[in-house]
């Protein structure tokens, strides 16, 4: 009965304002089962390196030569379509309900593509632009993620400290590294000798995990994995 009464409110707005399909409008799910589905999934081969596809499986044109400094960069799905929809109704129109279903997708990747990482860690907004959305949408599918995989969340180590363009509005790979450069922090050592596992919702160039797996390793992590629901190819 206390169980019942507790997810009283959950029932009646579920029930008043009924959740729809981001993709296909259906009632019942904010993904349904057959947008799921149809999800554009990023296929073998990829680069070793970023995770973009790349018919060698060995190591994509942009990173050969690149002294970086993130161990690797896995994402499911490519950014377009529903998913890019997913992530813009997460991101700009306040829909946090559906960190939970991305979750859930981050979740099921893993289980067929295991990644190194001890602990789960946002990518973080800075201050200013973090007021001005009122929450950041890597720590809700790092929070959810957590529920689901049974890894700690260390957060509010990693900082943002610049508060430099979005990368959407930067045109190339080089402008994108210089964009974020020295914009990430590590406050403290409670990273020290951990292997991370670097979440975030889309990645574009791979610029701002790299620019916060700098900021990490000078902290003493060992290993520092990204992993996104989405990336531009």
């Amino acid at each position: 009965m206390t169980s019942w009464v507790g997810q009283l409110p959950r029932i009646v707005v579920d029930f008043l304002f009924p959740s729809h399909c981001i993709g296909c409008g259906k009632i019942g799910a904010f993904l349904c089962e057959s947008c799921s589905r149809n999800l554009p999934k990023i296929s073998l081969p990829i680069c070793n390196k970023c995770g973009k596809p790349e018919s060698t499986a060995v190591l994509c044109p942009t990173c050969w030569g690149w002294q970086s400094q993130i161990d690797g960069i896995r994402s499911p799905f490519r950014f377009e379509g529903v998913i890019r929809q997913v992530i813009h109704e997460l991101k700009y129109h306040n829909l946090k309900a559906i960190a939970g279903r991305a979750a859930e997708l981050l979740f099921d990747y893993l289980q067929f593509n295991p990644m190194p990482g001890e602990v789960l860690v946002p990518v973080p907004l800075h201050k200013k632009r973090l007021r001005q959305r009122g929450y950041n949408q890597s720590e809700l599918l790092v929070n959810e993620l957590s529920k689901l995989t049974a890894l700690p969340v260390i957060g509010n180590c990693l900082l943002r400290v610049k508060d430099s363009l979005p990368q959407a509005k930067t045109a190339t790979v080089n402008a994108r590294r210089s964009n974020v450069a020295n914009a990430f922090i590590c406050t403290d050592q409670r990273l020290n000798s951990k292997h991370v596992l670097l979440i975030d919702d889309v990645c574009t160039s791979g610029a701002t995990l790299e620019g916060c797996a700098t900021a990490l390793k000078s902290a003493g992590v060992i290993s520092v994995w990204g992993l996104t629901l989405a990336r531009e190819i």
